[in-house]
């Protein structure tokens, strides 16, 4: 069995530790004992980007993901972005980014560099309120992957996020027909049911984690602002 090989650590503001391992040619973002991401399971990331971005109707669409991670949505939402749109990502971790132009390089290419997408160091939560105070145009998509899920909360503070208010201020904070698209580990129903009580039509779809059907099931909310 190949063993694990830490490679670097870093603190969540108001989390927990994140320690990047390698495994053989593959690597893993871990929170504690728990594996957050890998590039062995990135396809439900892969797919949070490109089924919202089929359900967003914009012609030049103004995209926000909340976490950058190991880039895996980020780089989806380049590779299907339409002509004149533009993503920001919120990371609340500086470290990320070191690994994404150090140890996982490879994986980066030259996506930090591309003038459609911007990594700012924010709260997502910061840049939604932004949207919605008007000091920032609104989003045609908000897309959240900051935790496993409404019941898996990885730092604290994103709770709100996922409340009544919460998802109140995302709805405000997306155009009309813009969509909020939520990663989860697992289905939540009493999720689905605040997203609809907060104004939103609620299609819930379930992703397997690896392309041809494999790995383990995840869900992903796309919340359409009416």
């Amino acid at each position: 069995m190949l063993p694990r090989e830490t490679l670097a650590t870093a603190e969540i503001p108001r989390g927990g530790t994140l320690t990047l391992v390698s495994h053989g040619r593959d690597f893993v973002i871990m929170l504690g004992r728990d594996e957050l991401m890998g590039t062995r399971m990135q396809f439900s990331e892969e797919q949070l980007a490109v089924l919202t971005l089929e359900r967003v109707k914009a012609t030049r669409p103004r995209v926000l993901v909340g976490g950058y991670g190991m880039g895996f949505t980020f780089r989806a939402a380049l590779a299907g972005l339409p002509a004149g749109g533009r993503v920001v990502v919120a990371e609340v971790v500086p470290e990320i980014l070191d690994w994404a132009k150090g140890p996982l390089a490879h994986l980066t290419g030259d996506t930090l560099a591309d003038p459609r997408g911007e990594v700012v160091l924010a709260d997502v939560a910061a840049l939604i309120d932004d949207a919605v105070d008007g000091t920032t145009p609104r989003y045609d998509a908000i897309l959240l992957d900051v935790d496993n899920g409404p019941d898996g909360i990885v730092r604290e503070g994103n709770d709100r996020l996922y409340t009544r208010t919460g998802l109140a201020k995302a709805r405000e904070a997306l155009n009309g027909g813009g969509v909020l698209a939520v990663w989860s580990a697992a289905p939540d129903p009493k999720f689905s049911r605040r997203l609809k009580d907060a104004g939103f039509d609620v299609d819930e779809r379930t992703v397997r984690a690896r392309p041809g059907n494999k790995g383990p099931r995840h869900t992903i909310w796309f919340a359409t602002r009416k």
